[in-house]
């Protein structure tokens, strides 16, 4: 799936609130990718967003509200599961998207990531966003059954989306590896053959 973090800007109509919600979560996003959660401040914030302070801190209190609010708007975004007509093709297609949200400079991203270590309730939201996204993948496989390509009942869905993810993950953001082309291509195609050898059962 494409990384559930690495949105455009909120872009909602409604008035002044949602034009000042935008401007701030926009801002969130510049701080955070550039100077990571220690150059994160209200303070910064509000100055890029071109808001006075206290209007940030009335609403969003300290730089923990901020992260939660701007991983709150990611799940708002009308995202939707790749559709290429295979089960491999479709797991490439959302490796490539994660591929690209880990690799640009900077990496929105990546450095949320690590902002959610610093932050209890960045990441619980953080969690919950994740496993909204792993729901809504779930039809990737739930096409896969009805194609033919994977027994009924024969893949967990979560544990195969895990799989087929994982390789990007770790060779970008915990070995800090040049990003290969191939790679998610390989790495969906890995997921796919341990699927239909039943490497993912669908537990009872």
């Amino acid at each position: 799936m494409t990384d559930p973090t690495d949105t455009p800007p909120d872009r909602r109509p409604g008035g002044r609130t949602a034009r000042i919600r935008a401007q701030v979560l926009d801002a969130v996003r510049a701080e955070l990718a550039e100077s990571g959660h220690e150059g994160l401040t209200v303070e910064g914030v509000a100055t890029r967003a071109g808001v006075h302070r206290t209007t940030v801190y009335r609403r969003w209190h300290d730089v923990g509200g901020l992260l939660v609010d701007v991983i709150d708007a990611a799940g708002e975004i009308g995202w939707r599961p790749p559709d290429t007509g295979s089960l491999r093709g479709d797991l490439t297609a959302l490796n490539q998207e994660i591929q690209e949200s880990l690799v640009v400079r900077p990496s929105f991203a990546v450095a949320l990531m690590a902002a959610s270590f610093h932050s209890e309730r960045a990441a619980r939201a953080q969690t919950r966003l994740w496993a909204d996204r792993y729901v809504q993948c779930e039809i990737l496989v739930e096409r896969a059954v009805d194609r033919g390509e994977l027994p009924a009942r024969q893949a967990d869905a979560r544990s195969l989306l895990i799989a087929a993810t994982a390789p990007l993950y770790h060779q970008l953001v915990l070995l800090r590896d040049d990003p290969d082309p191939d790679l998610p291509e390989r790495a969906a195609a890995a997921a796919v053959l341990a699927a239909a050898a039943g490497a993912f059962p669908v537990r009872p």
